[in-house]
């Protein structure tokens, strides 16, 4: 089983995507237990301070060092974690490759930035990893911790009933995926291609791979090899 623990500033932001679907699924099976901390817990005098202002001035606030430390180490005086991970727009992009390494596991922390970002000393003594889901900028990194979360659990062995389908998803060999067809063969004159009803599996998976290879061509060339192009 692995462990994901989640720091945020306002934990009912990610609590629904973790409570539906695929998710929720491994959880219920036992195969990944979430758990979500309220950093305010840790925070300042009657309203639970997390954040201060700007050293040096400029506009936003940062999240202050001392929540951080005593939620992380407190988490860690109970167990040992592999990965310390910070969501932030100047971490390592998100892969597929990456997401099949967390996978494997067993215990990880999740800390959300909020407001300007946190203290440059919790980056340095505490994070492992930092891991953007894009070149944009969210309000926070519940979302983006959501988003983390969901890649880490369809892979674990068990949650998805046919762990054929996550071994098949887009980016699990460079490529994006093929194009998927379903009943009627036939829907008003747009028909499914033959060799997907020809029941030649060595057929379709040749197809499946030159569509795979087409599209990603067209759509996403900088995953592929230049020999490739």
């Amino acid at each position: 089983m692995i462990r994901i623990d989640i720091i945020s500033v306002i934990p009912d932001l990610i609590r629904s995507p973790l409570e539906h679907s695929i998710v929720q699924r491994a959880r219920d099976k036992g195969l990944v237990q979430i758990e979500l901390h309220d950093l305010r817990e840790f925070g300042f005098g009657n309203q639970r301070q997390v954040d201060d202002y700007v050293y040096g001035g400029g506009a936003g606030m940062v999240m202050r060092c001392e929540p951080v430390f005593d939620c992380i180490e407190a988490l860690k005086k109970e167990r040992d974690y592999d990965e310390v991970i910070y969501m932030c727009p100047d971490g390592e992009l998100l892969k597929q490759k990456r997401a099949n390494q967390l996978s494997l596991k067993q215990n990880i922390i999740i800390l959300c930035g909020h407001y300007k970002g946190i203290d440059q000393r919790i980056r340095d003594e505490l994070i492992t990893l930092e891991i953007s889901i894009g070149d944009y900028v969210l309000s926070g990194g519940e979302l983006a911790a959501a988003v983390l979360s969901d890649t880490i659990c369809r892979l674990i062995p068990g949650v998805i009933s046919d762990e054929e389908s996550a071994l098949t998803d887009s980016f699990q060999d460079d490529l994006l995926a093929p194009p998927v067809y379903t009943r009627p063969a036939d829907f008003r004159g747009l028909e499914v291609p033959p060799v997907l009803l020809s029941g030649n599996f060595a057929e379709i998976e040749k197809w499946r791979f030159e569509k795979a290879l087409e599209i990603t061509k067209k759509m996403r060339p900088d995953l592929l090899d230049e020999s490739d192009l």
